[in-house]
Order: structure tokens, then C-alpha cells, then sequence
């Protein structure tokens, strides 16, 4: 059995096409820009792993063009590993394309998801130690790990950088992030998200402490001169 803390249909940005997204609950980071800390915790198990490939399957009628699909996140799925590759094993007999968007920060067993997935939908937290464990709270080295991996798989891989006023929106940054997205092979597609706001009420609600609570929303006109700066730095080095 494995916990999913919702569902959603129609997705459209999450992967190619059409997708049905199966958010897992459960994560080790807890990111400074997180909007999602209701799923910072693994919640009781409550879906088998048939019940949710029946759930899936219902919207296949929708998967025919444009590599639509299931995608799974979180969260961090690779936490709920051994309930995810059960999922994923039942799925690919029913030829559904399946994305993974993950932060790389799992428990192992990555070569095993790999084989089964056919898109990683990687999210950039920092490029070097120190700033990875100031955002994130964890050491760089698990998805390091990670990325070892998914080089070895080949699968296509799309890139998301969550750009936050002040910490990811820097010239420094910029080249670094160009730089080190050099390692990762088979790269499709990058993204830029701008920081928002969304996610405020969910810490009030939930008690948490919010650590950017004073930090300004990203502003997409800024975010897409950053990204244009980005592609002359990435295709030049």
C-alpha cells in the first residue's frame, strides 16, 4: 500500500500531453519555497497499489496522443519506492507513459524506477553544497547519486529552478546553474517558475513557520529576462 495525498486530472504541466498526476506524500527536503508542506510528512497508507492503477486507467481514454500519461510527484515519490515501482510495473503493461518529478532525493532503488519511467522531470534545488543545504536542509549528495543514475538510464530529462528573489535570481547563480546542468545527460527541456505566494495560508494553517514569509513574489517578466540570460550562458559554455 502506499499514501497519496490527492490526485489530479487534466493536468497540463506536468509532463507532456495530457496527464493524470499522483501526488505521494513524504519528503526529506523542506525546501525555503516549498508550497506544498501538507505533504512534508508521509501519511498513513491509504490506496493499494491496484486501486490506483484502476484509477489511473480510467483516464486512458485521454493518454492516445502527445505521449499524454500519468506523472508522479509529491512530495518526493522515490520515498515510497517499493509501492511506486509495484504501480509502475502494472502500468507499463498498459503501455501508459510515465513521468517522474522528483527532487532525486530518495532511498535507492533508482536504477529500478528508471527502467520503468519514461521521463524525469528533475527540480534543480542548488548547485553546490552549501546552498543545497541552506534551501533544502540536506546535503547535496543524495541526488548527486541520483543523477548517476538517471545518466546511465538515457531517459529524456526536463529541468525546473524554482527562482527565488535573492537566493536563485543572481548573476552568480545563473552561471552556476549553467555550468552545472552541463553533467546531466539527455536534457529536453529547461523551465523557470517564479517564487509565489500560493502556498502562505498552508503554513498559517498548518502551524509551520513560513521562512520566506518576507521575501516578494517573482516577477514573470524579470523571470523570463533571467531565463533568456541563462540560454546565451548554457549555449555558449
Amino acid at each position: 500500500m502506499g499514501s497519496v495525498d490527492s490526485i489530479e486530472t487534466f493536468g497540463l504541466v506536468d509532463g507532456p500531453g495530457i496527464r493524470t498526476v499522483v501526488f505521494l506524500s513524504g519528503c526529506r527536503l523542506r525546501c525555503l519555497f516549498c508550497h506544498n508542506p501538507e505533504m512534508f510528512q508521509k501519511k498513513e497508507n491509504n490506496i493499494t497499489s491496484d486501486e490506483l492503477v484502476k484509477k489511473i486507467i480510467r483516464n486512458k481514454p485521454y493518454f492516445k496522443r502527445n505521449n499524454s500519461g500519468v506523472t508522479f510527484s509529491g512530495g518526493e515519490p522515490l520515498l515510497q519506492i517499493d509501492f511506486l515501482l509495484d504501480v509502475c510495473q502494472k502500468l507499463k503493461k498498459e503501455n501508459i507513459h510515465i513521468a517522474l518529478d522528483t527532487a532525486g532525493v530518495g532511498i535507492g532503488k533508482y536504477s529500478e524506477i528508471l527502467n520503468l519511467v519514461d521521463l524525469v522531470i528533475l527540480d534543480i534545488k542548488h548547485t553546490n553544497n552549501l546552498g543545497y543545504k541552506k534551501m533544502t536542509g540536506q546535503e547535496i549528495t543524495e541526488v548527486e547519486k541520483f543523477i548517476t543514475f538517471l545518466n546511465k538510464s538515457n531517459k529524456p530529462v526536463w529541468i525546473r529552478q524554482v527562482i527565488v528573489p535573492g537566493i536563485t535570481d543572481t548573476d552568480e547563480y545563473i552561471l552556476s546553474l549553467s555550468n552545472y546542468l552541463k553533467k546531466i545527460k539527455n536534457i529536453e527541456k529547461i523551465e523557470f517558475l517564479p517564487f509565489h505566494h500560493l502556498g502562505f495560508a498552508k503554513y498559517e494553517k498548518l502551524g509551520l513557520k513560513n521562512p520566506l514569509i518576507k521575501t516578494p513574489e517573482m516577477d514573470q517578466n524579470s523571470c523570463d529576462k533571467l531565463f533568456k540570460k541563462f540560454k546565451d550562458l548554457y549555449n555558449e559554455s
